[in-house]
């Protein structure tokens, strides 16, 4: 069969593609040897970290990631068991379940986001001019946009630089 892309579609798709895989890897292997968690327990301690109201709905979390709501559930009840956040029922939904960081789980977050941030800049960021930088982030967006509301990959800390 004949590959159905240009080869500048190919490069970009299949770079994308492995790039994704390999970094992935890399991320799930430092933070569950270094500090106990998964790429995906951090992407939820990083989605409530970055919430504007400090928490989020287990359905919102779930919208936001690669699991389903029964595996969100399961990851924020194993984060829940370590102490990094509570489960309570939402104010505006009576059957929803909000999820706040604790105290102590923000203080052991920021503490390991410092070190995944050197991380991901030795690995991923460093290979990257400022510039570039921007324009892939916008290219993220662009992407973002077209999946529709609630599909970005993106959260931006507050207090930082989109």
């Amino acid at each position: 069969m004949d590959n159905p892309f240009t080869p500048t579609e190919h490069a970009a798709w299949s770079g994308m593609l492995g790039t994704f895989g390999t970094m992935s890897a890399l991320i799930d292997a430092d933070l569950r040897e270094r500090f106990g968690l998964s790429h995906v327990e951090f992407e939820v301690l990083l989605r409530l970290a970055t919430s504007p109201a400090g928490r989020l709905r287990i359905q919102d979390l779930a919208a936001r990631s690669i699991l389903t709501r029964s595996g969100m559930s399961r990851a924020v009840e194993r984060l829940e068991r370590a102490g990094y956040l509570t489960r309570e029922r939402a104010s505006e939904d009576r059957r929803a379940r909000g999820v706040p960081l604790t105290d102590d789980g923000r203080r052991r977050f920021e503490r390991i986001a410092a070190e995944h941030a050197a991380f991901v800049r030795e690995h991923f960021l460093s290979l990257f001019s400022e510039k570039e930088l921007g324009q892939m982030a916008g290219f993220w967006e662009r992407v973002s946009e077209r999946a529709g509301p609630g599909a970005g990959p993106t959260t931006t800390p507050r207090g930082s630089r989109p």
